[in-house]
C-alpha cells in the first residue's frame, strides 16, 4: 500500500463524512430544531 492508495482511502472518507454531514443537516427531522436554532437571536431576554 503506498501514499496514493492511503490519500484515495483518505479523499472518499471526507467525502462521505462530507455527504453524511449535508443529508443530516438537511434533513426534515432536524428542520425544527434549526428553525428554533435560527430564531433565538430574536426572543426577548427579560
Amino acid at each position: 500500500m503506498d501514499v496514493n492508495t492511503l490519500r484515495s482511502i483518505a479523499t472518499v472518507l471526507s467525502f462521505v463524512a462530507f455527504i453524511g454531514i449535508v443529508v443530516w443537516a438537511y434533513s426534515r427531522s432536524r428542520a425544527a430544531d434549526f428553525e428554533q436554532a435560527a430564531n433565538l437571536p430574536f426572543e426577548n431576554d427579560q
